[in-house]
């Protein structure tokens, strides 16, 4: 009457039951997790082969210009590109451009070099940097001419740049010019007082925040800002007079930033034709053969440039030579 209840046989064979029950719910757990773990492998080779092939794909890519392999061997114009914002970190940075025109130039058989420019401008340092070492360099090879050629814009710090080759084309649609500095900037002083935010800074300087976006913009502080500008379109102009001469145009709307057409900019002195990269290595200096000696992005850059998307990267350029930092653009 009172015996053990797990004695009894319909008990036994419940709890066997339930274990068998148990027991196929955790092999089906198991295999369920293995599965898991076979297609999480799969598809992590899968996504390993893709950016494999990516990355195979772009370390293909060319830099030169002409359809087949370079033959630095026979005689060849030697090409430089200048495209996009001309400023650190980009293609167009100073340390990269002057890298290669010094292979261009250093190439016994490049017979001239072409700067191939693309560019809206960007920082008048490296502006600067490029049309020193483009100086220097026509010092040292008396013997090749420099021609900037303007695709679809050369302006502010890429006609900075152009205006050190010996001579400019352009095509008759390609914007030139825009010789003048502008610095943009936001102020939110008032937007502050009317929702009732205290902005704190403090300095050590009596004008250190003078830039400062949160804060009134006194008159003496705009006026040290525009006086700053200034000297650097000074500079600017001074480079332009240099490089272009006599074949300038005597008009003051020139160094006005003003945006010209490649027709305009030919009769103001700004450009020597019109014409490409091509026509001018076969037309001007006689040798059709293009070379390309721009230090080529990494198969990982040009990756991460194509999937980055176009309109942030615009954006992300747009911004950063508008910010208060001085920009030749």
């Amino acid at each position: 009457m009172f015996g053990n209840k797990d004695s009894d046989p319909a008990s036994q064979d419940n709890a066997k039951q339930q274990w068998q029950l148990i027991e196929k719910l955790a092999s089906s757990s198991l295999q369920e997790q293995r599965r898991a773990r076979r297609w999480g492998i799969v598809f992590k080779l899968m996504t390993f082969a893709y950016l494999a092939f990516i990355l195979f794909a772009f370390s293909g890519k060319g830099s030169n210009l002409t359809a087949s392999m370079p033959n630095t061997d026979q005689p060849h114009t030697a090409v430089v590109r200048i495209h996009g914002a001309i400023m650190d970190d980009q293609e167009a940075a100073a340390g990269r451009v002057n890298h290669a025109l010094r292979e261009a130039f250093e190439a016994e058989q490049s017979k001239a070099v072409v700067l191939a420019i693309n560019s809206p401008g960007g920082s008048p340092v490296h502006a600067g940097y490029i049309y020193d070492e483009i100086e220097r360099l026509r010092a040292l090879y008396p013997d090749k001419q420099v021609y900037a050629v303007i695709s679809d814009i050369g302006a502010s710090a890429a006609y900075y740049i152009a205006a050190a080759a010996d001579h400019i084309y352009a095509d008759r649609a390609s914007l030139v010019g825009s010789i003048g500095v502008i610095s943009a900037s936001f102020g939110f002083d008032k937007a502050m007082e009317k929702i009732g935010v205290e902005r704190r800074v403090m300095t050590a300087g009596e004008n250190k925040a003078f830039l400062d976006p949160y804060q009134p913009w006194k008159p003496e502080e705009k006026a040290f800002w525009q006086a700053s500008l200034a000297v650097i379109h000074k500079q600017f102009i001074e480079r332009v007079k240099k490089g272009r001469g006599d074949r300038l145009e005597d008009n003051p709307d020139i160094f006005a930033g003003y945006l010209w057409t490649g027709e305009q900019a030919l009769d103001k002195g700004l450009l020597d034709g019109l014409g490409s990269a091509r026509s001018v290595a076969r037309e001007q200096i006689g040798v059709e053969e293009l070379v390309d000696y721009t230090v080529a992005a990494s198969p990982l850059e040009a990756l991460l440039k194509e999937l980055g998307g176009g309109m942030a990267e615009a954006m992300l350029q747009h911004f950063q030579l508008n910010m208060a930092t001085p920009n030749v653009y």
